[in-house]
């Protein structure tokens, strides 16, 4: 069943069936206190505000028994896959496969690279461990949409800007429709926040759809 959900820069045709919930990034070291995240100076709060309307989301889609994949920025427990450029970037004392607050830092299996509790998969879910920004870059994401019959996605995740703002470009390309609820997702910086969900909705929606979690949910209920 096919329905519309209000968004900007225009509603979005909502397909349940063949939508899936994409939620990036929802790692305890970008969103927890004592993470990595708030040891480079940044507010978690920012980023922790959007937990509760996910979790809201995230129980009507699996009551609707649609589809749910995770995604987590991280690296080999060796660096292999881990670009000289990225490892040095910022100049930092401490960067990617360093000791952090809850293990090395960006390192696939570290109790920090782990999704929040909160969020946390069921089985069933599948969980994209990305080595980069966006979703698609390296991992086996569009072959698990494809095998699902997915042509649509909603969007959340952190950071706004960054990972979230990468994947729907990535998407966007690759023919998917995503809407990303406001609410959903986060930034450090409020500047940015704003500026990156105005880049997806700008010129009639170049890259995407922006709406609120409570008008998916609203249509998911109904449809």
């Amino acid at each position: 069943m096919r329905t519309e959900i209000a968004a900007e820069p225009y509603p979005f045709a909502f397909e349940p069936a063949r939508t899936a919930l994409l939620i990036i990034d929802m790692q305890r070291d970008f969103l927890e206190p004592g993470g990595f995240g708030e040891m480079l100076g940044n507010d978690v709060s920012q980023l922790r505000r959007t937990i509760e309307p996910n979790k809201a989301l995230l129980a009507a889609w699996r009551a609707a028994g649609l589809t749910v994949i995770h995604t987590r920025e991280g690296h080999r427990p060796d660096l292999t896959d881990l670009p000289h450029a990225k490892k040095i970037r910022g100049r930092g004392p401490t960067t990617i496969g360093d000791a952090g607050p809850m293990g090395r830092i960006l390192v696939r299996g570290e109790p920090g690279h782990d999704i929040i509790p909160e969020l946390y998969p069921i089985p069933g879910e599948p969980v994209i461990d990305k080595p980069g920004k966006g979703a698609f870059h390296a991992t086996d994401l569009f072959q698990i949409l494809m095998t699902r019959g997915i042509a649509r996605l909603v969007v959340t995740g952190v950071t706004t800007e960054v990972c979230v703002n990468t994947t729907v470009r990535e998407a966007n390309d690759r023919g998917f429709d995503c809407l990303v609820p406001e609410d959903c997702v986060g930034s450090y910086f409020p500047e940015f926040q704003a500026m990156g969900l105005a880049m997806i909705k700008a010129q009639g929606g170049i890259f995407g759809w922006v709406g609120r979690s409570a008008d998916i949910i609203g249509a998911l209920q109904t449809t």
